[in-house]
């Protein structure tokens, strides 16, 4: 009796002992995989065309990785589906930290507007670091009989749905945003989807259509020409690139504060360590000097997070947008 609790003991401890010995083999590896990387090319995946914002930052971000790592950080564009076929070529790659991936709010809003994703928008990826966020600008045709942002929304109130507003398309970062102002001026206005922001912007300078939201590299040029009005930004302060263009919260709406974002995600799976060693080399890039001066030069605030305050971010992302889609009843198909 007594050596068959002694056998068992030992077996027990033995087993423990295995255990520990694994996990402690497990993390060494880990920090041995983060500390040797990279030793090849990093691919980065952007889910959108060449030309765009998005594209145009990875692109600049990519170039300083490159400058601080010793290997080459390559962009590759798979556009299509409204991000959707690039974020699941990256779900499906080796979590090695060799495939990366550029995110928008399009990752957060997906799930609400797509039935049946390829992917989880949590699960299947690792957080690694928020990269920018870029405010939307309220621009109003000329032919809107109202001064400022106060005097739209008096006009709505007055007049329920003789406004419509623009947009790229339904699910859109632009279009919830609208939304959101929609449910917090308590306003209602018509909304006018678009193949994109190009083929609005003639609609809305001739007056067909009464306003749109979206970033300010954008919508600058044709409100410095008169063609449009900047009736606000939807940052918390000014931007320093359009000073003349009040915030929400001095046009008259208190509290309403949003953006259009960028992110990095690895595969699910990362190491923490290596998830942390690629974001501190992303924080590195953008603290630098000339890539802060070329950002803002995008209209976009540069923002460096840890992989958890990023997956903290993209869950109150879901959050906030998830109950935007529930009060306009906007379900996925």
């Amino acid at each position: 009796m007594g050596n068959s609790r002694f056998v068992t003991g030992t077996a027990r401890w033995v087993g423990a002992m295995l255990t520990v010995s694994a996990i402690s083999m497990m993390v060494s590896s880990a920090q041995a995989q983060s500390s040797a990387y990279p030793n090849k090319a990093v691919k980065v995946i952007v889910p959108f065309a060449p030309g765009g914002n998005t594209d145009a930052v990875a692109r600049l971000l990519s170039a300083k990785l490159a400058e601080q790592l010793g290997q080459p950080v390559v962009v590759e564009n798979k556009p299509g589906a409204n991000s959707i076929i690039g974020a699941d070529f990256v779900s499906k790659s080796p979590p090695d930290g060799y495939t990366l991936l550029i995110v928008t709010p399009s990752q957060a809003i997906n799930p609400l507007v797509v039935l049946k994703l390829p992917y989880d928008s949590l699960r299947d990826f690792t957080p690694i670091s928020l990269i920018s966020r870029t405010p939307f600008v309220v621009a109003v045709s000329n032919e809107i009989p109202a001064a400022n942002l106060r005097e739209l929304i008096s006009y709505a109130k007055a007049n329920p749905e003789k406004l419509s507003y623009a947009t790229s398309g339904p699910g859109t970062g632009a279009h919830l945003t609208t939304e959101l102002f929609k449910m917090t001026a308590g306003i209602q206005m018509l909304h006018v989807p678009y193949k994109g922001t190009g083929p609005a912007l003639p609609d809305l300078v001739s007056g067909r259509t009464s306003l749109i939201f979206d970033v300010e590299q954008v919508l600058m040029p044709q409100i410095k020409g008169g063609k449009l009005r900047g009736f606000a930004i939807t940052s918390a302060t000014r931007s320093p690139t359009a000073p003349d263009v009040p915030t929400m919260q001095e046009a008259g709406l208190p509290g309403f504060a949003t953006a259009s974002w960028l992110g990095m995600l690895g595969p699910r799976d990362m190491p923490a360590a290596l998830a942390t060693r690629i974001s501190n080399e992303v924080k590195r890039a953008l603290n630098s000097p000339e890539l802060r001066e070329r950002m803002i030069g995008y209209g976009a605030e540069v923002v460096a997070s840890t992989p958890d305050e990023f997956d903290a971010f993209i869950r109150s992302e879901m959050s906030k947008w998830g109950n935007v889609a529930k009060h306009i009843n906007l379900k996925p198909e």
